[in-house]
């Protein structure tokens, strides 16, 4: 009998607290983000990133959808207080370390807050 992992996934949930305001305002560097951590993670890209604007008031920014071969890569960037809020979700394994570097590279953020869950809908 095949040998399963003892979860289904994992997932880095990222709050981060004062981005540069023209990187998170900037469709392509975001676009370069998304490859960058891709390859940082040791994925496969599915296509090429989806970068598109949309949200009122305060919360509007740029949406960021990736998928990769193991599932997704999410984040919203506010530009109106350069917050953004990211996931990676993953069923291959990954530390949430890299995904916080390559945040911390792109867009100099004041503050990152990770929480790293294990997903598995099959617990006892």
């Amino acid at each position: 009998m095949e040998q399963r992992e003892p979860y289904w996934g994992m997932e880095a949930v990222c709050d981060v607290r004062g981005c540069d305001l023209e990187k998170v305002k900037d469709a392509g560097l975001i676009a370069k983000f998304a490859k960058e951590l891709v390859v940082r993670l040791d994925m496969e890209a599915y296509g090429e990133p989806q970068v598109v604007r949309f949200g009122v008031g305060d919360k509007q920014g740029l949406t960021l959808v990736q998928l990769i071969t193991t599932s997704n890569i999410i984040a919203h960037f506010n530009d109106v207080d350069g917050s953004c809020y990211l996931n990676v979700f993953s069923c291959k394994h990954f530390t949430p370390d890299v995904v916080e570097k390559c945040i911390r590279d792109f867009f100099a953020p004041e503050a990152v807050f990770t929480e790293f869950l294990i997903r598995n809908a099959h617990r006892s």
